[in-house]
C-alpha cells in the first residue's frame, strides 16, 4: 500500500505538461518492391511469349496444303493398280471413269457426269483434243460400254488398262508440244 500511495503523491507533485514523448528516429524510405521495379517488363514479356506460342501451335496445327498432281499422274497411277483384275463390268467402268476424268482435266472440259454419246460430243467439240484423238478415245469408251453392257462375256481380252494408258500416252502427246531440237 506504500507504494500505491507514493505513486499518487509523486503525480500529484510533478509538474504535469503537454510535452510530447522522445521519438525514435525515423525508418528509411521504403524501397520499391519487385512487382514496382519490373512489373511492366515481365507483363510486357510474359503477353510476348503467349503470343509466340500461340504463334507457333497456329503454325504446327495449320492444315498443309494439298498438292496438287497432274491429271495424266493420277490416272497412270489409278490405272496401274488395275491390270491384274478380271475385266468385268465393274473394271471396266473404273477404266473409262478414270480415262474420263483425265481427259477432262488434261484438257480443261467441263466437269460433270456424262453419258458416253454426251462425252464424244464434247471431245468432238474440243479443239485442244484434235479430231484424230477425240475420235479414237470416244471408239474406247463405246468398246468399254459395250463390253459392260453385253449380255454375253467376250472371250477376247481387252485389256483396257493398257489400252487407257497408250490413249494417255497419245494424249500427252497432243497436249504438251515436243521440246525444239538444238
Amino acid at each position: 500500500m506504500f507504494l500505491l500511495l507514493a505513486f499518487f503523491a509523486q503525480s500529484a507533485f510533478s509538474q504535469t505538461t503537454n510535452a510530447l514523448p522522445q521519438l525514435s528516429p525515423a525508418y528509411p524510405e521504403i524501397p520499391p518492391t519487385f512487382w514496382e521495379q519490373v512489373g511492366t517488363t515481365v507483363l510486357v514479356v510474359g503477353v510476348t511469349l503467349v503470343a509466340l506460342a500461340g504463334l507457333i501451335l497456329w503454325k504446327l496445327f495449320q492444315p498443309k496444303p494439298a498438292i496438287i498432281q497432274p491429271p495424266e499422274i493420277v490416272a497412270r497411277e489409278a490405272l496401274a493398280k488395275l491390270p491384274r483384275q478380271p475385266e468385268d463390268g465393274k473394271h471396266l467402268s473404273e477404266v473409262s471413269h478414270i480415262l474420263r476424268r483425265y481427259v477432262i482435266g488434261a484438257f480443261e472440259l467441263p466437269p460433270g457426269e456424262f453419258t458416253t454419246a454426251e462425252f464424244s460430243a464434247a471431245l468432238a467439240g474440243s479443239e485442244k483434243i484434235g479430231a484424230e484423238l477425240a475420235q479414237t478415245i470416244s471408239n474406247f469408251l463405246r468398246e468399254c460400254d459395250e463390253r459392260k453392257f453385253s449380255p454375253a462375256s467376250s472371250t477376247v481380252p481387252f485389256k483396257a488398262a493398257a489400252h487407257a494408258l497408250e490413249l494417255i500416252a497419245l494424249a500427252e502427246k497432243r497436249r504438251l508440244p515436243a521440246p525444239a531440237q538444238k
